[in-house]
């Protein structure tokens, strides 16, 4: 018999419109992670990881097309797309600025949206339309629907591969995860971990999970809770200085939060003049201390409000002040107003902002001066709103007002000039811009020493009014000015060849001043954070503060350990700093040789931001006998 012909059938060259869209967002996610995240790659296991990461999802997601008709798949398949891609873009917008990611918490602060459209704006790039160019192609696919795209539905055997492969992508990418970072899902505080090892999308519904947890931790709380922290708050106690405890007793307490203002100015200059002359000569008359934290999250000035009213630490998602502001608390206002103080807050901007007109009643403040109590014009506004200049000589009447009720008072100030995107008036500089690469740290410089002068002017004033003599007047930086992604700049300004994750975390310095009317200069240099504000304040009025929970020690106490806590875990010590999972030598700033030299204090932060955080989310104070109900 002859030999039969054979006949060899090709595979398809069509492929469908699913597969296309998952493939196209796939590789957008990959280039979006390697240009638009700076997220650190040390081997080609952990290349791999963030390679796959966004399939499964997006997998599971596009697949919910399988189970639709004709007629609807290729809608849902295009909304799925534009979704996705939203979220995405959502996260680099907002890396751009914070060198972070969002998270739901993020999201309830919607009313804050009015204020930022500046900040937002600077953030935009008109490049930024090529980042949805693959919606545009599923569009011209869906109208044109040419010969390569297949509409043929999978049939069930399909299917069933279909979701199998989405459990074998997902175990994968779980296992080497696991493989490369043990207990990952235990370290939520390191957000940037997270989306290298399972990808911005799954970070995202785990961050689901973390807030529906959060949300139920109040319900479920009791006080028995509250016993071991209490217990750890007894034990890490330090005892005050004798020679400082109530050295200000009875005197009023001026506290002024510098937006954005982080030490590396202080003593410095820019082409050739001081960027704070103010700041510089009032050190020399002030307890200065040049190795101060600022320790916020994402919430940043209402953060640093937060854990200097509290010394509590922030929540690693959102801000308190939107996410607990009806907590019972134990804060600074209210432990002055039973000291006979009178109490409130200044700032020129709408009651509303970071949930502030809320918060501070569960603070204890009883007035709030916003921006209904000022002048506001477009002669005296830039930017943020009132400039700092305006907002102090303005303020001066208000303490006149405090000062009329016959007591002492607690006035903290909040400016705003100096903040992102670092907007001035011409007539307002009066030193010229850095020139770098950068526009944001290029006008950093200008704005800072606007508001060097602005409190220097605000200084003489207290004097001419007769309260400068009267005041403890305390200065501290509330949360950094020059993010990461302005590290090229920085290295250049700095004289460095690059920014490491070391001169990143020792940039998080932000000043801290305290002048006390009749004590001499000195510079403190001890390792400390906002966390070591409250007691240490409170000491110098002669407050006790033993029977507080809090996590700060006084600054001036003699057997105080040099230690402070960063939100994402990291921290430093005397010695020591660690971050990015590296042990750092302060001497060198290169990693230790003996890599578990971190290890005891990697515990002490784990265990006080857990325990900070089971305090705010399970609302425990309200079991502690010294807290009253707001």
């Amino acid at each position: 018999m002859k030999g039969k012909m054979i006949r060899l059938t090709w595979p398809s060259k069509r492929i469908s419109l699913m597969a296309l869209a998952i493939i196209m967002l796939w590789l957008k996610t990959y280039i979006t992670y390697k240009i638009s995240f700076d997220i650190k790659i040390e081997n080609a296991i952990q290349e791999l990881i963030l390679f796959i990461n966004p399939l499964a999802f997006l997998m599971i997601v596009f697949g919910g097309s399988l189970f639709f008709k004709n007629k609807f798949k290729s809608g849902y398949i295009l909304g799925a797309s534009c979704l996705v891609s939203a979220i995405l873009y959502g996260n680099v917008v907002y890396y751009r600025e914070f060198t972070d990611f969002l998270t739901i918490p993020l999201l309830f602060q919607a009313s804050n949206m009015g204020e930022l459209g500046e900040s937002i704006f600077h953030l935009l790039s008109p490049w930024d339309i090529l980042f949805f160019l693959d919606v545009f192609v599923l569009v011209l696919l869906i109208k044109w629907k040419p010969a390569f795209v297949s509409a043929t539905p999978y049939n069930k055997r399909k299917q069933k591969v279909y979701v199998l492969l989405v459990a074998a992508i997902s175990f994968l990418n779980l296992g080497l995860a696991e493989t490369e970072r043990p207990q990952l899902l235990t370290r939520t505080f390191d957000r940037e971990m997270l989306v290298k090892n399972i990808g911005t999308y799954n970070y995202h519904i785990y961050d689901a999970f973390l807030q529906s947890k959060s949300s139920a931790q109040r319900a479920l709380a009791d006080g028995t809770e509250l016993a071991d922290i209490e217990n750890y708050v007894r034990a890490n106690y330090k005892q005050e200085n004798p020679a400082m405890f109530g050295a200000a007793k009875g005197k009023n307490v001026i506290m002024i939060s510098m937006e954005s203002t982080q030490n590396f100015v202080i003593n410095e200059t820019v082409n050739g003049q001081e960027i704070t002359p103010f700041l510089n000569s009032f050190i020399k008359d002030s307890y200065y201390f040049n190795h101060f934290y600022h320790q916020v999250g994402q919430g940043k000035t209402s953060d640093s409000e937060f854990i200097v009213e509290n010394s509590l630490y922030p929540l690693s998602r959102g801000a308190v002040f939107f996410t607990n502001p009806r907590n019972q608390y134990r804060a600074t206002p209210e432990i002055l107003n039973e000291a006979g103080y009178s109490t409130a807050s200044l700032h020129a901007n709408n009651k509303s902002f970071w949930n502030r007109d809320v918060m501070y009643g569960s603070l204890g403040y009883q007035r709030f001066y916003n921006i209904e109590d000022y002048t506001v014009n477009e002669e005296n506004s830039v930017g943020w709103g009132l400039k700092d200049k305006d907002f102090f000589e303005q303020s001066i009447e208000h303490l006149k007002e405090l000062e009329a009720k016959g007591k002492p008072f607690y006035a903290k100030f909040i400016t705003l000039t100096n903040h992102y995107p670092f907007t001035l008036d011409e007539k307002d500089a009066s030193i010229a811009p850095y020139d770098s690469n950068s526009k944001t740290l290029n006008q950093y410089f200008l704005t800072v020493r606007y508001m060097d002068e602005a409190i220097g002017h605000f200084i003489d004033l207290l004097k001419k009014e007769g309260l400068y003599d009267n005041s403890v007047i305390i200065l501290y930086g509330d949360h950094y000015g020059i993010s990461e992604n302005h590290n090229a700049a920085m290295a250049q300004y700095l004289n460095k060849e690059e920014i490491t994750p070391y001169d990143s975390a020792q940039l998080q310095k932000v000043p801290l001043i305290i002048h006390i009317p009749g004590h001499k200069g000195k510079v403190m240099t001890e390792v400390a954070g906002q966390v070591d504000l409250k007691p240490t304040l409170l000491h110098l009025l002669g407050i006790p503060t033993k029977d507080n929970i809090e996590f700060g020690a006084d600054l001036f106490s003699k057997d105080r350990l040099g230690f402070t806590v960063f939100r994402d875990g990291s921290f430093i010590t005397e010695d020591l700093t660690f971050t990015k999972d590296t042990c750092y030598s302060n001497v060198n700033g290169e990693p230790v040789e003996d890599a578990a030299a971190c290890g005891p204090y990697e515990e002490k932060a784990k265990q006080e931001l857990e325990f900070s955080d089971k305090i705010i989310y399970g609302d425990l104070l309200r079991f502690n006998e010294n807290v009253k109900s707001p």
